[in-house]
């Protein structure tokens, strides 16, 4: 299993794709191919630590440590702004859109 933040001693975080806003450039599945995939519909979705695709609209996947960045920079150049990564306790974004 991947180490993810928590375990690391750091905030745990997770990561979901907001579907309705996918342009479906694949830019997250480049950056991140085990934390995301393109589906046949041609949208991002996040995966499960067991490499699920998770379908469900808001379905929050964990981030796990050693792709933190490659994360953050999927959310950060996203053309649709559709990637949140907030922390797990609190459910504040930290990477993407709606971040402070």
């Amino acid at each position: 299993m991947a180490a993810t933040a928590q375990a690391a001693g750091a905030e745990p975080l997770e990561v979901w794709i907001d579907q309705d806003l996918c342009t479906g450039d694949g830019i997250c599945a480049q950056y991140a191919p085990d934390v995301f995939e393109l589906d046949i519909d041609g949208l991002a979705y996040v995966k499960s630590a067991d490499d699920e695709l998770l379908q469900d609209p808001g379905a929050a996947t964990p981030v796990p440590l050693p792709l933190l960045t490659d994360v953050r920079d999927s959310a950060k150049d996203c053309p649709g702004d559709c990637i949140h990564v907030r922390r797990v306790s609190d459910k504040v974004e930290v990477y993407g859109p709606d971040a402070e």
